[in-house]
């Protein structure tokens, strides 16, 4: 599988993801034994733009012309898919990063459903664009 990036053209945000080449599956009809054996497929890893909805939206919103696909990494094992998209999440500060404009640069909302963006960005800080500096006595 691979850590992928999708660019939007028009604000520039951005989407770091994971997919796999392939999924496994178990099939509906199960067998007379009881066992249900599963089925390795390739998964739809060619036309794949993220699993985040409001990446979706945008997408609908302004089509798949607007934005860019870009592989960042290859790798052989699941665990080493989610190591390195895990990396590159918090390499990137997609939590807390923010435009000129003071919104988020990313689509991320969380990283491995435990750290959450409304925890961290702080929306009003960013949207004055001012530097709060806390001085000690």
């Amino acid at each position: 599988g691979f850590v992928y990036n999708i660019t939007n053209l028009q604000n520039q945000r951005q989407y770091i993801g994971r997919k796999y080449f392939w999924q496994k599956r178990k099939p509906r009809a199960g067998t007379k034994t009881g066992k249900r054996r599963r089925v390795t497929s390739e998964s739809n890893w060619r036309n794949y733009y993220g699993s985040c909805p409001e990446l979706k939206e945008d997408i609908k919103r302004y089509g798949q012309e607007s934005f860019t696909r870009e592989i960042l990494s290859l790798h052989t094992t699941p665990g080493r898919i989610n190591y390195e998209e895990t990396r590159q999440l918090f390499l990137h500060d997609v939590l807390t990063s923010c435009l000129t404009d003071g919104s988020p640069s990313f689509y991320n909302g969380n990283i491995l459903g435990r750290y959450y963006r409304k925890d961290y960005f702080d929306y009003n800080e960013n949207n004055n664009n001012s530097t709060n500096s806390t001085s000690i006595d």
